[in-house]
């Protein structure tokens, strides 16, 4: 490849020739890509996400690979350095036989000098990856003492001895094929005479009416030099001709900017953005810059402390979700998916998502989306689940991957705060090694999380840092999955213990970053790796496809818990995500109900990695599931929500309201009966302050007949509406009536088509499906007798001419009759 030769800069990206390093096995990869993806296109293994072929492609991960490739290079003269980063995992880099590289850091950045080894003319570039499975037990054999691993997460043993995405080796969400391959940048390039290393900003005096904006560009040189470099932010561009060392030399330019346009996060603001760019004669760095302040509030107070987040002098209350890698195999992913996963967060009123411990440090344009989005970032340095290594060569590598990403991200306005690890203080009391010795795991915990955290101080002193989530405090070591009271907190008792939905209403977080409840996959993902013969909750196919251990089984204790039992297979489907909505539902409206004691609920979790039973909102490729239109509900930021009392004599409804301003909120109440109709309760109005929680009426519990639900709908002084119901009981005690749903469908102008659904009777829960991918206006809805409700949709890729979408169509009482 040499169309960028003379300009110094050789793109390695393409076409590379991959094989094992036996020789048994030969295909094309193209880069950036994962070596499953190029053996799956060459017929060479079978899809890993069909059926059960996740066990007959272990050997992949078993082997050692190798790729090559040929690169002309005309002129060598001068220094050349390969500039590679996301390299997974332990591999070696060859050029011309000469090793150039050995890496063993998913999450660094390398640029080893190659001047010794290139050749004028053609050149062969080869990268040797090694085997996970056989590096992670060398490894864990060289340890001083055994450092476990969670095997019910990880059925592929010892990843937690490697730096690169825990998730590769299994988890109970994800498939376990420890992928490997190079998923980012690959290229030859020309010190010429230097390059940019890092470039950072600082904010400082945010005051007045005005920012200073400190720029830190780190400029890398093999011999001294002068050199001209450019600083530019929005029109204003200045020059400095700078002497530079052999090594690293630092230049500062300050720009003051008066009256400064502030970036908030979504639905507090606009998400303004100033363009910075830095540049050398042969390279420039652009960066996208949000001004605004932030500060972690942990004050404090008669309960506890408090766990919250302020953004420009203003407290926001975080709706979010968790956030995964985007899938399994990186050459399934895209920027164009990813965009629409968060996109998709938006569209559900949430501002912040939690980028998970177990996965990626996310690529550049990932966090740009998040600054323009409004997105705040809780970032997690990518540790989870298990104990991990404290030895001096673990330690040192770790810190050169924090200084690199801190380097890399701190500019990003989205990222609110920087979280040392996903559940590592509770890991301690997991395995007997641990338990038996705690003093040892806490001390090598702590080496490792103080070298994270000095790494944050040292290279982007004025970010948030909190050890670990979740964590009570800093320095505190106890149980925060059960400890409310202060810090962030993880609650599972619901699912992992089986305990009631209501059981979410025993506690009150200061700031909920992980909790959540499993639903099945759409019925139409469920096809994409399923033939008809597994459909069954049961089958070895449904099982592989369910990653927790005891998962279809609680969701089936669940449905005997509240529902009368679904009549099939796909209506079992169906049922899985409604209650999954419900679960999310109850939890959330009440911590939000207590706001400002609670200031943040970030469930788990939004996106899925492959098709999977799982936690997730959102199914594998994008579409909704049923709880992602629920979360679009009670996310909304000025909203209305039934909370029973702690003994079920009274219901509280409350007004919420996420916005700066007073709002008026207008509701009517009615008694929904089982034949579906509205009997009108009362008309109430209430004023909801600013950033405030506050009750706008109080029920007695006898007001609603034992066989009728209370329903609402509201509409606020801001323009946000919406509706609700709410049952002081179990759906399975009500004899339902035939809800007798109709539907018709129209092609609308603009390619997508309106869907007319009429019920009869009382339809709860009404859910549209198609095995045409898209998206709808709303769903998971209810209607009462008589009532329609017009919805669009907008599939992804429009229908043959004259062709209509075929919708399936779902409700509570469909899903249960036999009739």
């Amino acid at each position: 490849m040499t169309q960028n030769a003379h300009s110094g800069v050789i793109d390695l990206h393409g076409e590379w020739r991959l094989s094992s390093v036996d020789g048994d096995h030969q295909a094309a990869i193209t880069l950036p890509g994962d070596v499953h993806s190029a053996l799956t296109a060459a017929g060479l293994i079978p899809d890993p996400y069909f059926g059960r072929n996740e066990e007959v492609v272990q050997w992949v991960a078993e082997r050692d690979w190798v790729i090559e490739r040929q690169v002309v290079v005309p002129d060598i003269a001068g220094s050349w350095y390969l500039d590679i980063d996301y390299l997974d995992t332990v591999a070696v880099v060859f050029v011309n036989d000469v090793p150039v590289l050995s890496a063993d850091n998913c999450f660094r950045r390398y640029r080893p000098d190659v001047s010794h080894a290139l050749q004028p003319g053609e050149n062969t570039i080869r990268i040797v990856f090694h085997s996970s499975i056989t590096a992670g037990a060398e490894r864990q054999a060289r340890q001083p003492f055994y450092i476990p691993y969670s095997t019910a997460n990880s059925p592929i043993p010892n990843g937690n001895m490697l730096r690169k995405p825990q998730c590769h080796f299994g988890w109970d969400w994800n498939i376990a094929i420890a992928p490997l391959g190079l998923y980012g940048t690959v290229a030859l390039k020309k010190l010429d005479p230097a390059r940019l290393e890092h470039v950072e900003t600082e904010q400082v005096h945010h005051a007045d009416g005005r920012v200073e904006l400190k720029v830190t560009a780190t400029i890398h040189s093999i011999d001294p030099a002068v050199v001209p470099i450019h600083f530019a932010l929005d029109g204003e561009r200045v020059r400095l001709d700078v002497g530079i060392s052999a090594g690293e030399t630092k230049v500062v330019h300050v720009f003051e900017i008066e009256s400064p346009r502030l970036w908030w996060p979504a639905g507090s603001g606009e998400q303004a953005l100033y363009s910075l760019t830095v540049d050398l004669p042969t390279e420039a760095v652009t960066r996208q810059i949000g001004l605004r302040t932030v500060e972690l509030i942990t004050d404090p107070d008669a309960a506890g402390s408090r766990f919250a987040l302020k953004v420009n002098g203003r407290e926001i209350f975080c709706r979010g979700a968790n956030w995964i890698p985007a899938d399994a195999l990186f050459s399934r992913s895209s920027e164009e998916k990813t965009t629409d996963l968060l996109n998709s967060a938006v569209a559900a009123h949430m501002n912040m998502i939690r980028i998970w411990g177990g996965g990626f440090y996310e690529a550049d344009w990932f966090y740009d989306l998040c600054d323009r989005l409004g997105l705040m970032v809780w970032q997690d340095f990518m540790f989870a689940c298990n104990l991990y290594p404290c030895t001096d060569d673990f330690l040192d590598n770790v810190a050169h991957e924090v200084e690199y990403q801190v380097k890399r991200l701190s500019s990003h306005a989205s990222i609110v705060i920087w979280c040392g690890d996903n559940e590592l203080v509770g890991a301690l009391t997991w395995f007997p090694e641990s338990r038996d010795n705690r003093d040892r795991y806490l001390v090598a915990y702590d080496r490792l999380n103080r070298v994270i955290e000095q790494g944050v101080k040292k290279c982007f002193p004025q970010g948030i840092w909190w050890p670990s989530s979740p964590a009570s405090g800093y320095l505190d070591y106890g149980d925060a999955w059960h400890a409310d009271g202060s810090g962030d907190m993880h609650y599972w008792s619901v699912w992992h213990e089986n305990k009631s939905f209501d059981n979410y209403r025993t506690v009150k977080p200061r700031f909920c970053s992980e909790f959540g409840f499993q639903s099945y996959t759409s019925l139409p993902v469920i096809e994409s790796f399923a033939d008809k013969a597994d459909m069954n909750i049961a089958s070895p196919v449904i099982e592989l496809h369910q990653k927790n251990a005891g998962g279809n089984e609680r969701i089936a204790g669940t449905m005997f818990r509240y529902f009368r039992f679904p009549k099939d297979f796909s209506n079992f489907v169906y049922l899985s995500q409604i209650q999954q909505g419900l679960a999310i539902k109850t939890a959330v409206e009440y911590w939000r109900s207590l706001k400002p004691h609670c200031m943040g609920t970030i469930y788990w979790q939004l996106n899925d990695t492959w098709p999977v039973a799982s936690w997730s909102s959102l199914d594998y490729g994008g579409s909704w599931k049923a709880m992602h239109y629920m979360v679009r509900r009670f996310f909304q930021p000025v909203t209305v929500a039934a909370i029973p009392s702690e003994d079920g004599t009274s219901i509280k409804l409350s007004m919420v309201n996420d916005t700066l301003d007073t709002v008026t909120i207008d509701a009517n109440l009615f008694v929904l009966t089982l034949s579906g109709d509205r009997i009108p309760l009362k008309s109430v109005q209430g004023d909801c302050g600013p950033d405030a929680a506050e009750t706008l009426i109080t029920l007695d519990a006898t007001e609603i007949p034992a066989d009728g639900l209370l329903a609402w709908s509201f509409i606020a002084s801001n323009g946000m509406s919406g509706e609700g119901h709410f049952l002081n009981g179990t759906y399975k005690a009500l004899d339902l009536k035939p809800s007798r749903i109709e539907t018709s469908v129209t092609p609308t102008v603009d390619g997508a088509f309106e869907v007319t659904v009429t019920a009869q009777g009382l339809a709860l829960f009404v859910m549209l499906e198609s095995r045409t991918p898209g998206r709808y206006s709303d769903n998971a809805f209810d209607l009462s007798a008589g009532e329609s409700r017009r919805i669009i949709f907008t599939p992804e890729t429009a229908p043959p001419a004259g062709e209509l979408p075929e919708f399936r169509i779902y409700d509570l009482y469909t899903c249960q009759s036999v009739d």
